[in-house]
């Protein structure tokens, strides 16, 4: 187990392969499960699920996990998505603690492996999809395929901005962002 939490790190930001963790650890995939929803219930980390709803070929089964001990992860960019899904995960949680909807938050991949970091979901209806980066100031291809497929607006936060940018993808919103500021921004 101990061994499987000093791997979880080098697996932020990418879809997570239990059968790959099971035979890595020459232990059963249910045992990587039932040790994966053991961390989740003592709050060592969280995962999200892919949003497949209106996705051309998305991919089902896979899971992102991030870590509530940010300092233990290297890869800056890993470490920057990390720390945008803790706020993210933040918010959707106090939104619906508060009474004030249905949220939950997801990924999005499909088999062309386009994929977008995040997205927020208010009563099983996309709401606006979140891209992170960390110096890249034009909006990713993937983010900008994504939002058409799903007709939402959304942003893509950049570590190293300084200034807000908004574009069209069509008739949606985009907006690129400064992270600091944006997320400081979300409603309590």
């Amino acid at each position: 187990m101990e061994t499987l939490y000093h791997l979880l790190p080098s697996k932020v930001g990418s879809p997570l392969s239990v059968p790959s963790l099971a035979q890595d650890l020459k232990v059963a995939y249910n045992t990587v499960q039932s040790w994966l929803a053991l961390f989740e219930r003592f709050f060592l980390t969280f995962s999200l699920p892919t949003w497949t709803s209106r996705v051309a070929r998305a991919i089902h089964k896979e899971r992102k996990v991030y870590l509530l001990d940010m300092p233990r992860i290297d890869d800056p960019a890993a470490r920057f998505e990390n720390l945008v899904a803790l706020e993210l995960w933040r918010a959707v949680g106090g939104w619906n603690a508060m009474g004030r909807g249905d949220f939950s938050l997801h990924f999005v991949r499909n088999k062309e492996k386009q994929e977008v970091d995040f997205l927020i979901v208010e009563g099983r209806k996309p709401l606006l999809l979140v891209e992170t980066k960390l110096a890249d100031d034009q909006p990713s291809k993937s983010l900008v395929a994504i939002q058409r497929q799903l007709g939402v607006p959304a942003v893509q936060l950049v570590r190293d901005a300084d200034s807000y940018r908004t574009s069209k993808s069509g008739s949606l919103p985009l907006l690129v962002a400064p992270a600091w500021a944006w997320l400081a921004g979300l409603p309590e």
